[in-house]
């Protein structure tokens, strides 16, 4: 819980507000999970109805088998046609029974149907195939319901929630503020809202505390942990909503756009998402979320660990060089931005000679530098000096593919130069990136180099993908340790 009770140079109205952090549901995520859970049961009511009604191995008898798996594969297609694993089906599941009984007796019909074409419906049991049909249907429903049990007592414990911030204080506010309160289970957290016209409107909309303008809202989300942020404001304002949308853009959240009034007055198609089926559209995909997280974590703790005990031998050479040459630390130590505008400490092998004086201006590099020593220059070129930052990778304060974390006093710099500079932020750093392999490494002497790596930076933030961080990597391999702009 994070405890705010005052104003703030930027407009932040501050009171006490609960941020849950937590496993943030999504509508990707659970949808997956309950395909799953239904291959699951279809398999098991197949085996186990097989073992009860005929006896044996469901294995050895091939047109059984072919039954299950015509079964699982025809229940999920017409369970996607039909929307039974979009997030509102999902957690209203007596709601959408008779949506789950059609997918299922339709599923069964069309067995039959192929059966009955090959003429070959003589040789099943109709007891297996009323066993597995109804068995079928029943845990499937049973799971659903336990499901929503056991998500409505997560989502009221906190733990999974969805953290939301909404710009605007009109109307749309407040009838999507409705329409929020009455959903179950309540998975979205409102933790504030926004608006420019902060001394025009509130001070409170829907029960809820106008805790400041747009500036106070991007600084909330760079403080505390929010899934999505919801543009709340009459279509009409076109303008507006793009100026704020372009600005949003360089936050980790998913942005959406509500509908207007309209949009709550009349029939509409819900889109499958955890909102409840209120009109609103996403404009920006967070770049990382749902399985994607698992997928890059588990991607850098087990490379990563597998690097460091590869390099270790390499770790000592290195670490033996620095001190032999000269006196000081084998390690350098620098803040860094990273993940969401957070500052934390990068490690390298130390370069250069040894100062003890602190500097307010961060120097780069430069061609013949010298400061840099005769190891430091050899670790440079070929990017040795790079390896401690693995165990920032480790460690979770960076990633082994992202964007290149800049200085503090560079990153203030850029950010004031470059529009859309942020958005790098939205991963954690890397070791090596994008911008790295297509030849963007060393020193920026120019604003237009210093653009061009945020570019290749922003296109690998709104492309990733697993494939894509390997592609990476091996490129590194080839072109990354070596770089003639490297001093």
């Amino acid at each position: 819980m994070l405890s705010l009770n005052k104003i703030s140079s930027n407009n932040l109205i501050e009171e006490e507000v609960k941020i849950r952090g937590g496993y943030p549901l999504s509508s990707r995520v659970l949808s997956t999970i309950f395909s799953f859970l239904d291959t699951v049961w279809i398999f098991f009511s197949g085996f186990v109805t097989f073992s009860i009604v005929i006896g044996g191995n469901l294995v050895s008898n091939d047109k059984y088998l072919f039954s299950v798996c015509f079964i699982w594969l025809t229940f999920f297609f017409l369970g996607r046609y039909a929307g039974i694993y979009t997030f509102s089906t999902i957690l209203a599941p007596l709601t959408n029974l008779p949506k789950l009984a059609v997918v299922c007796l339709t599923s069964f019909m069309l067995l039959l149907a192929v059966a009955f074409s090959l003429k070959v419906s003589e040789d099943f049991s109709r007891i297996w195939m009323y066993s597995f049909g109804i068995s079928v249907f029943f845990l499937i429903v049973l799971s659903r319901l336990a499901a929503f049990v056991i998500i409505n007592y997560l989502a009221n414990s906190g733990i999974c929630t969805r953290n939301v911030v909404i710009v605007g204080a009109g109307r749309q506010t407040e009838r999507l503020l409705k329409q929020l309160e009455t959903e179950k289970p309540a998975i979205n957290n409102v933790v504030g809202i926004f608006d420019d016209r902060i001394g025009r409107v509130g001070p409170k909309i829907g029960g809820h505390l106008l805790r400041g303008n747009l500036d106070a809202l991007i600084k909330f989300v760079r403080n505390n942990h929010v899934d999505d942020i919801i543009v709340a404001l009459p279509w009409n304002a076109d303008e507006r909503q793009m100026q704020i949308v372009s600005r949003l853009r360089e936050l980790p959240a998913h942005v959406h756009l509500v509908s207007d009034l309209v949009g709550f007055r009349f029939p509409y198609q819900p889109s499958p998402n955890h909102f409840g089926g209120a009109p609103m559209i996403e404009v920006v995909n967070s770049p990382l979320s749902g399985f994607k997280i698992v997928v890059k974590a588990l991607e850098d703790r087990i490379l990563g660990t597998l690097a460091l005990i590869a390099f270790l031998p390499v770790f000592l050479i290195v670490a033996a060089a620095i001190r032999i040459e000269s006196k000081g630390p084998i390690l350098f130590k620098q803040k860094r931005y990273g993940y969401n505008n957070k500052v934390f400490e990068i490690y390298k092998f130390r370069s250069m000679y040894h100062d003890d004086e602190k500097k307010d201006v961060t120097v780069q590099a430069t061609k013949q530098d010298r400061r840099i020593t005769k190891v430091g220059n050899f670790i440079r070129k070929t990017s040795l000096d790079e390896l401690p930052q693995l165990f920032n990778v480790v460690g979770g304060s960076m990633s082994l593919v992202g964007p290149r974390p800049h200085a503090v006093d560079h990153n203030e710099e850029y950010s004031e130069l470059i529009d859309g500079y942020f958005a790098r932020h939205k991963v954690k750093p890397g070791i090596t990136g994008w911008a790295q392999v297509k030849g963007y490494r060393g020193e920026t002497d120019t604003l237009e180099k210093m653009e061009a790596r945020v570019n290749y930076d922003t296109y690998y933030v709104e492309n990733w993908s697993l494939f894509f961080d390997l592609q990476i990597l091996a490129m590194t391999v080839f072109v990354g340790f070596v770089n003639k702009n490297a001093y």
